[in-house]
């Protein structure tokens, strides 16, 4: 991940009043954890599983604070039963911002799966997600991101494709 991809997703981030950061890290996104780390604006949160991650960022929007979670499109398979509960059920929005492994490009026989369930699944669970290919889409798309979950009080996701992380 190129250090300006990186600026850009930080840029969209403050500028959508996300304070806070829930991520577990994944090897495309592997410059983006340490410079969230330093940035004193956000706090991050390391967790050991995606669906930890969806429930402290659930937490965080019942405080009244603004999170994302940050994660490979794999764990979008692991997070859908606290995101069904919380978003179905409750009206409590979790926002994503994912690398989209397996993608066209991918080189990784372990990553095709990855690519070929992530949309399927958004699809299922009725999650509007947006695929950015594009450097000069990232920051509108995780704000437009941020505008929809807190108007319509349910999940979103941003996956950024291999061409821009990778």
């Amino acid at each position: 991940m190129q250090p300006n991809i990186v600026a850009r997703v930080i840029a969209g981030l403050k500028a959508a009043g996300v304070s806070v950061v829930c991520y577990l890290p994944d090897s495309l996104f592997k410059e983006l954890y340490p410079a969230l780390d330093q940035d004193p604006d956000i706090r991050t949160i390391p967790v050991t599983n995606e669906g930890e991650g969806a429930a402290i960022c659930g937490g965080l929007f019942l405080s009244g604070k603004r999170a994302a979670l940050i994660m490979e499109n794999s764990g979008l398979r692991a997070s859908i039963e606290p995101l069904a509960r919380m978003g179905l059920g409750a009206g409590i929005p979790v926002v994503m911002l994912m690398s989209y492994r397996g993608d066209l490009g991918e080189n990784n026989w372990w990553a095709i799966p990855h690519g070929m369930t992530m949309e399927p699944l958004l699809e299922a669970m009725r999650i509007p997600y947006r695929v950015v290919d594009r450097e000069d889409d990232i920051e509108r798309s995780i704000q437009d991101a941020f505008h929809w979950s807190y108007a319509a009080y349910y999940h979103s996701a941003v996956a950024l494709t291999g061409a821009l992380v990778r």
